[in-house]
C-alpha cells in the first residue's frame, strides 16, 4: 500500500486506507479498534491514538502484502488469520490490544524462517 495513496496533509486518511482496501470507513474503524468518529470527526482522525492505529495496521500490512500479492488480501489475512503463539488471536485483535509491535516481531521471525 503505498503512503501517497493513503495519506492527505501528512496524516494517513481514513478514507483513502478505506478507498484502497475497498471497505467502508465504518468497517476500517472496526478493524482499528476504534470508534467511527475516530475516522470521521477530522479533530479525532488527527489524534495520535487514531494516527497510531492507522500506522501499525498499514505497516502490518505492507509487510506480509508480498506473500499475498495485494494489499486486499493481506488486509483480509489481517482480520481473520490467527497467529500460532498467540492464543488463536489475528493480528487485528493484537492491534486492539497493543501488541502491534509483538505482531511485526512475529513476521520478522516467519521471514528468517523461525516458524518454517
Amino acid at each position: 500500500m503505498m503512503l501517497n495513496e493513503t495519506s492527505s496533509d501528512g496524516r494517513f486518511a481514513p478514507k483513502k486506507v478505506a478507498a484502497v482496501l475497498l471497505t467502508t470507513v465504518e468497517e476500517l474503524a472496526r478493524s482499528l479498534g476504534l470508534g467511527k468518529d475516530a475516522v470521521q470527526r477530522k479533530d479525532r482522525i488527527a489524534s495520535d491514538r487514531t494516527q497510531r492505529r492507522m500506522r501499525q495496521m498499514v505497516e502490518i500490512i505492507n509487510k506480509v502484502e508480498p506473500r499475498f500479492g495485494s494489499p486486499l488480501l493481506a488486509y483480509a489475512w489481517y482480520r481473520s488469520e490467527p497467529l500460532p503463539g498467540f492464543d488463536g488471536r489475528t493480528a487485528m485483535q493484537l492491534v486492539h490490544a497493543g501488541l502491534a509491535d509483538d505482531v511485526l516481531a512475529f513476521i520478522d521471525a516467519v521471514d528468517a524462517g523461525v516458524y518454517a
